[in-house]
């Protein structure tokens, strides 16, 4: 099998590759829903756009949930120490979830315009709050958690919630949600026509240029503005997880030095850049199948970008940097990476295949005659 060394940088980019299908798959999902009160107009309407995820929403929790037990498995550090210091956030995550399952099931059972208006908000939030609450997560690990460990490896995080909404990750909560909103009106557009396809149009438009400004005021705050973090002692990359058995240190600019390293890294950002310009002139063109893929290339950019910007680094601890969790010191024994990574090379093909499948036959514009015709049976 595959040395230590090598399985724990695998399985850095085999999380990273977690939370980018989680970006495209259940981000469309939660990009619809973030527009929903805002395409349709009408009952009906609402009803063709929460139709055009509601067959695939609950298959593409499975990344979601996939890339939660990832984190758990291979790096319960990180796992333990985030939803300590994160706690509350995470819970405002998880409530803002319950109202999908629910507003997709039980929305249309009722044929009272209250009841729908209140389950139309309720989809508004849970595809609104989760990409904004993991954008200003993002923003937080990029600045450094206020967290330490002491000698028994128990950690302690020493901020609170409101610490978390500092300008700079309020910032990249704006990023994230616009990005994802973005995502969810190219695939609202490709599903829709007539008037609704128009209006999502219009939304990618606007979620684009917010986007894209956002991340470049972001790029710039955190070139100028933010120290990084660097390792300042010798690295054993095969030694066994032991986060205090170093020194780090922070430094002007730091997160810029991996594109100094290994120039070819700055394809991430141009990709997000040159990708997400490419799907607004798709759309445009009509061309709403090769935007949406030219959407979810923008997604994977912006996510390499952090990932990229931050390695080795985790997450990164402000109170004590010598506690910063990195892609070395945070991962679970050898063994259980290698069934991890046997069992993933089983399944998330698995997951591709059926999900490739669902969207083949359950695809196709979704139509107000259509949601008419089956009004028992539609969302």
């Amino acid at each position: 099998m595959l040395d230590y060394a090598s399985l724990k940088v695998i399985w850095w980019l085999l999380v990273g590759v977690l939370l980018v299908g989680f970006a495209i798959m259940d981000g469309h999902d939660m990009g619809v829903g973030t527009l929903l009160p805002f395409v349709g107009r009408d009952d009906t309407e609402r009803r063709v756009v929460i139709n055009t995820v509601g067959p695939h929403w609950d298959g593409n929790q499975v990344w979601f949930i996939t890339g939660g037990g990832a984190i758990f498995a291979a790096w319960p550090l990180v796992y333990a120490t985030a939803f300590s210091g994160f706690y509350w956030a995470m819970l405002l995550v998880l409530w803002a979830l319950f109202f999908r399952p629910v507003g997709f099931d039980y929305r249309s059972k009722i044929d009272n315009p209250t009841w729908r208006s209140v389950w139309d908000w309720g989809l508004f939030v849970g595809g609104t709050i989760p990409p904004l609450i993991f954008g200003v997560a993002f923003g937080n690990l990029l600045q450094g958690v206020p967290f330490h460990f002491d000698n028994n490896l128990l950690s302690t995080y020493d901020g609170s919630f409101w610490g978390l909404l500092n300008p700079f990750a309020l910032l990249c909560g704006v990023v994230s949600s616009a990005m994802i909103t973005f995502h969810g009106g190219v695939y609202l557009a490709h599903r829709t026509e007539g008037e609704i396809q128009q209006r999502a149009q219009r939304w990618v438009r606007v979620m684009g240029l917010l986007w894209l400004g956002g991340f470049t005021l972001a790029g710039i705050w955190l070139a100028l503005g933010i120290d990084g973090y660097v390792i300042t002692s010798a690295v054993q990359p095969d030694a066994l997880p032991d986060p205090l058995a170093k020194t780090v240190s922070r430094v002007a600019g730091a997160w810029l030095g991996n594109y100094q390293r290994w120039p070819l890294t700055m394809l991430l950002p141009l990709s997000a850049y040159l990708a997400g310009i490419a799907a607004m002139l798709l759309l445009r063109g009509g061309r709403s199948f090769a935007a949406f893929w030219a959407s979810a290339l923008a997604l994977a950019g912006v996510i390499g970008t952090a990932g990229i910007s931050m390695f080795p680094f985790v997450m990164p601890s402000s109170s004590h940097p010598a506690s910063s969790l990195t892609v070395w010191d945070s991962v679970s024994s050898q063994l259980t990476l290698e069934l991890m990574l046997v069992a993933t090379l089983i399944f998330m093909p698995l997951i591709i295949l059926y999900t490739r499948w669902a969207y083949k036959v359950m695809g196709g514009k979704v139509t107000a005659a259509y949601v008419r015709e089956n009004n028992h049976s539609a969302y």
